[in-house]
């Protein structure tokens, strides 16, 4: 199959020059992927999907264009480019469109598991082994809860193969295939006449590694948990965040460092490359080279060689996300297009996970979900309602709902107490137990 995608990669490229591109890219993206649904411990839905891809960046006199198609017939694909070539020459011309120069570009992906996220055991699957798993992993009639009944069930078994192939007119070919193994569950629980959810979930790129058996315990348990719950005082509290949901309050900070929020004025973090804008004790690196993490990969979609290094060092901004378009428009150096596999280093020492935090920080709120809100990419100010459980004196105390958190990113990590050493792997941001002071909370 290897052979196959790069021959076709390989084709459609020489018929997007023949079609008169002075330059190209091409990205060729197959996957395939089986779901097993299950509802009330029963099979519910089977799922299969195929689907493959192509997408072209078109460089025609000094004009740019970029165009996707589904189709992989040589003929078919030569009509296309042919009129995907005359609507680039429409366009206007853009000088800072260009190749990403090749002594930038990734080397060492040449059979596309360098980073061992293939497991053997996808191709030996057969249908009643996912059956098997997605029926041995429902809880709904195993579990005898007291307090309350578990309304409803619905889990989910998938395994998938990506597999990606880029290639470029200057030369470059790289590979990268990835396998994936999920299971999910939601449960929802009902007592007192409310009902309340929980979800669990978890992910490996090794079938045997997957932790499918325990999900729907931990979703019925998150469930509970939430029963009773409701506001507290709106006050200024400290604020732990769970593992699970801990992205919230490190995305933003990723995405205002992108070179297009930069260019545009719709970042809060402009013009902070080398200042400590942050907590000293804020650290995150970005490791894309992880071997057997999901995630984990040798190059952007531009081809560009990722690296592992500094994001935020110590508090300080290290680097922003600038890919060849933007480094042109910006005059800066480019760097890769996107944080690939960021970690949250443990601070203020390695080895805290939750409890070692609650106990840290004493009393507060420990948030593990968000509900909705917002925030402002050009100021940072954000508003999440927010639900979870008040902890006192290091333990928890009472389930919490019904609140909304507000403040400024910058103040928040300004104000940062703690990051835990238990991150999950399978996540594609490896982000710990994160705690903050004095957050405001309201009812």
């Amino acid at each position: 199959m290897k052979e196959q995608n790069i021959q076709i990669t390989r084709d459609a490229l020489a018929l997007a020059l023949e079609a008169g591109a002075r330059k190209a890219r091409v990205t060729l993206a197959r996957s395939t992927e089986n779901l097993v649904s299950t509802l009330n411990g029963e099979v519910d839905k089977v799922t299969r999907c195929e689907d493959s891809s192509l997408s072209f960046a078109l460089f025609v006199d000094g004009r740019f264009g970029s165009f996707s198609t589904n189709s992989l017939d040589r003929e078919s694909l030569r009509e296309f480019l042919g009129k995907a070539v005359g609507i680039v020459r429409m366009m206007a011309p853009d000088a800072c469109r260009n190749l990403p120069s090749p002594e930038r570009c990734c080397k060492t992906a040449i059979t596309g598991n360098e980073l061992d996220l293939e497991d053997p055991a996808y191709t030996e699957l057969t249908p009643e082994r996912r059956r098997g798993i997605a029926l041995s992993a429902a809880v709904f009639g195993k579990i005898k809860p007291e307090g309350y009944k578990i309304v409803s069930e619905e889990g989910e078994y998938a395994d998938s193969r990506y597999e990606t192939v880029v290639m470029d007119s200057q030369g470059l070919v790289c590979l990268h295939t990835e396998d994936n193994f999920d299971y999910g569950v939601e449960v929802t629980v009902e007592a007192g006449g409310e009902k309340y959810s929980g979800y669990w979930w978890d992910s490996s790129s090794r079938l045997d590694k997957l932790a499918y058996a325990g999900c729907g315990e931990t979703a019925v348990r998150r469930a509970a948990g939430q029963i009773g719950s409701g506001p507290v005082a709106g006050k200024k509290y400290n604020m732990v965040i769970d593992r699970d949901v801990a992205s919230k309050v490190v995305s933003p900070l990723l995405n205002a460092l992108n070179a297009y929020s930069i260019q545009q004025n719709n970042s809060f973090l402009m013009n902070s490359i080398g200042r400590k804008v942050f907590s000293e004790g804020m650290t995150i690196m970005d490791l894309p080279h992880i071997k057997g993490q999901t995630c984990s990969k040798l190059f952007d979609s531009e081809g560009v060689a990722t690296s592992e290094g500094p994001i935020i060092e110590g508090g300080t901004v290290r680097k922003y996300f600038v890919n060849s378009y933007m480094a042109a428009k910006l005059g800066i150096s480019p760097t890769v297009e996107d944080a690939t596999r960021p970690k949250v280093l443990p601070w203020p020492e390695p080895g805290m996970h939750l409890n070692d935090i609650l106990r840290l920080c004493g009393d507060g709120i420990y948030v593990t979900e968000f509900n909705g809100g917002n925030s402002n990419a050009a100021t940072g100010d954000f508003s999440y309602g927010v639900e979870g459980y008040l902890f006192e004196d290091g333990k928890i105390v009472k389930p919490v709902s019904g609140m909304l958190v507000t403040g400024n990113f910058l103040n928040l990590w300004n104000n940062f107490i703690a990051a835990g050493d238990d991150y999950r792997d399978c996540m594609s941001k490896l982000i710990p137990t994160l705690a903050f002071a004095n957050v405001d909370f309201n009812g």
